[in-house]
């Protein structure tokens, strides 16, 4: 009978265990008062440089009229989400940087992982969406505004945050379904899926697989798409008998590649292999990297390397009588 009442006890405290959880504990990055320092200014920066170059580039499309086509339409949309994918993350990192409460509540945690999984899927399909924008662009250019009007790229845009949504919520409603009764501590520096799983006491084999299988699958079928676009643009600049047209193509569509090929690298390394490969102190690294890092390297790729971009920004500082004497050389 005491045997029975041990049990039914422990089973008591099991279940107000998983039914207390309110809140995670963020453990982040470790160091002293000096370090914690240097990280809030190192990201604190780096932040307001996405911020600002992002929503300047999204700015600069929509002040320049000759930007106004379905590539700028879609790299706008892609500055947005840069944005939008860093704030769903530094905010919170940065203020745990110089606070000691490190806490984030179960419902906040539930969002931020909703936001953090929709940019950074819908991310995914824009940047196949573009590439296929830069073949019919390239492939035949007399045709280019017919073949990819409003009926078609803004259908793909959709498309693109209909994928994210709906991965995002496949993904967070798989992992919130589980319970957390041995710690609340993520060893991250947001609510990520892989750390989320190794703090759960249920079983996550189920979700293991659904991870590397969604996401595996949306990476085959968007990395396909590219490699299929730039395989088809690679043949059409080759045909192409102006120098100065395949230097043009070249270098509007290295700066896509440029992207593409390391967004898509650091997520085929966090999320397409198996569990027990995960070592979460180098995966926090690499997870900071491209949630953080490339939403700031976006601007730099996509302007340094246009030079339509160049000129538009020539252009709208010029009107408006700053960096009138700055050159931006091709």
């Amino acid at each position: 009978m005491s045997q029975c009442t041990s049990n039914f006890d422990f089973h008591k405290i099991q279940i107000k265990n998983v039914t207390e959880v309110t809140m995670f504990i963020l453990m982040g990055f470790t160091g002293g008062a000096e370090v914690q320092v240097f990280l809030f200014l190192l990201f604190l920066a780096i932040y307001l440089f996405t911020l600002i170059g992002n929503l300047g580039m999204a700015l600069l499309i929509t002040m320049d009229s000759r930007l106004h086509n379905p590539m700028y339409y879609f790299l706008i949309v892609l500055s947005i989400l840069d944005a939008c994918y860093s704030s769903a993350v530094t905010p919170k990192m940065l203020v745990n940087f110089l606070s000691e409460n490190k806490a984030i509540s179960y419902l906040g945690c539930v969002a931020q992982m909703f936001l953090f999984v929709t940019f950074g899927t819908t991310e995914c399909f824009l940047l196949a969406a573009m590439a296929y924008d830069r073949y019919v662009a390239i492939y035949n250019p007399l045709l280019y505004a017919v073949s990819m009007s409003p009926r078609v790229y803004v259908p793909l845009i959709i498309a693109s945050c209909i994928g994210g949504i709906s991965n995002a919520s496949i993904q967070t409603v798989a992992t919130f379904s589980l319970s957390f009764c041995a710690s609340n501590e993520i060893r991250h520096v947001f609510c990520d899926v892989p750390p989320l799983l190794t703090i759960s006491c249920s079983d996550t084999h189920t979700n293991q697989l659904l991870l590397l299988y969604l996401v595996g699958s949306i990476e085959i079928v968007t990395i396909l798409i590219v490699l299929i676009s730039y395989g088809l643009i690679l043949l059409a600049i080759l045909r192409m008998r102006s120098a100065e047209g395949r230097s043009k193509a070249f270098s509007t569509c290295g700066s896509h590649l440029t992207g593409v090929s390391v967004y898509h690298g650091t997520i085929l390394f966090m999320y397409v292999r198996p569990s027990s490969s995960y070592a979460l102190d180098h995966d926090m690294i690499v997870s900071t990297f491209y949630t953080i890092v490339i939403p700031m390297l976006n601007p730099i790729i996509y302007s340094l390397r246009n030079k339509d971009v160049k000129e538009a920004m020539r252009r709208v500082f010029g009107k408006i009588g700053i960096f009138n004497k700055v050159s931006f050389h091709s």
